[in-house]
């Protein structure tokens, strides 16, 4: 795990951007904010661009915490019981704006139609209504580790997260593939394509907002969006485990949501990997103010359980999923410039 600590010049530096910014844009979702952010992050301190491209194109670690962002907990107001009735996001526009600059030194921000509503910047806090659950929202059970939306073939490469709170000091956990040690028969049986992942709660029908749409293509893109989620419900696609470089592997792995294995030596081979990866999880425990980007390509993560008290001063984070090539997903987008994947 690397670690940056802005320093006092670099905080001033942020500041200076996110005032500018926020004097435009009242809404970290409006598109002009994200079509201005990428020229924005230019102006970020060089240590900081020099550290976000040294993680992005020599991979020297799956994990990057960057520290040093003050977080006034008063004017956050409550942790929100629901993201769907949530307020509006001023209260947290100040520490949005230097997370999402941050974020585009990495690449382009992304949204999922199938998921809060088809925002950018998603919210993570315990819903009592999801409290067992395995999804972000949940508490009082472990999330088991897993590749952030596995199933999906345009997965984000990086999973940015930044505390608002954290007051029960919560584990976010992980593992890098590069720290799991396997023995050459258990890689060519992972490397191969005869594994099934099944799309995950958060993108599921029952978690979505009913709204009317009056653009004719978002409708059309949108119900083939909720069709591919129900088509990767009933058959799911095999996919490898382990792929990328032989001796150097990515991974793209959720245990609780696959399904379907075939035979002994696929069960023995996730049996295996999956305790490697058990031996190899660290964890952090994000204070206010941090942000930790996460490699969806090399690192699995999860959470460890916790006590909810929904009276609003649980553990809030905000989600970034960011892509190196938006381009690959242009077929599921309404434009170039749009971030949304139906």
């Amino acid at each position: 795990m690397l670690k940056i600590q802005l320093g006092d010049d670099d905080v001033v530096a942020l500041e200076k951007v996110t005032a500018e910014i926020t004097g435009r844009f009242s809404s970290i979702e409006d598109p002009e904010l994200h079509r201005a952010a990428p020229v924005y992050a230019h102006e970020l301190p060089r240590g900081l661009r020099t550290a976000l491209v040294d993680f992005k194109l020599n991979e020297p670690s799956g994990v990057l915490v960057v520290s040093g962002l003050e977080v006034d907990d008063a004017s956050l107001g409550d942790t929100p019981a629901d993201w769907r009735n949530k307020p509006a996001p001023g209260a947290t526009l100040s520490l949005d704006v230097p997370f999402l600059l941050i974020g585009c030194l990495l690449g382009e921000p992304i949204a999922w139609a199938t998921q809060q509503d088809g925002r950018v910047m998603h919210d993570i806090f315990p819903i009592r209504a999801h409290e067992h659950g395995q999804i972000g929202w949940g508490s009082a059970q472990t999330l088991t580790w897993h590749t952030e939306d596995a199933f999906h073939p345009l997965r984000t490469d990086y999973l940015g997260l930044m505390c608002l709170r954290n007051p029960d000091e919560v584990e976010t956990t992980f593992a890098d593939i590069a720290d799991v040690r396997l023995d050459e028969a258990t890689r060519a049986v992972l490397a191969e394509e005869r594994f099934r992942i099944l799309p995950d709660e958060s993108h599921r029908p029952q978690n979505q907002v009913e709204g009317v749409v009056e653009d004719p293509e978002v409708t059309e893109l949108k119900a083939r969006s909720a069709e591919r989620v129900d088509s990767a419900l009933r058959s799911p696609e095999p996919v490898a485990v382990l792929f990328g470089s032989l001796r150097d592997p990515y991974v793209r792995l959720d245990p609780y949501y696959m399904q379907g294995v075939q035979d002994e030596n696929e069960q023995r081979a996730l049996d295996e990997i999956g305790a490697a990866l058990d031996g190899a999880m660290g964890g952090i425990s994000l204070a206010p103010g941090d942000i930790v980007f996460i490699d969806n390509y090399r690192v699995v993560h999860g959470r460890k359980p916790f006590q909810a008290r929904f009276d609003g001063t649980d553990r809030w984070l905000r989600r970034l999923n960011i892509t190196r090539d938006l381009r690959k997903s242009r077929h599921a987008r309404l434009s170039a410039g749009s971030r949304v994947i139906y």
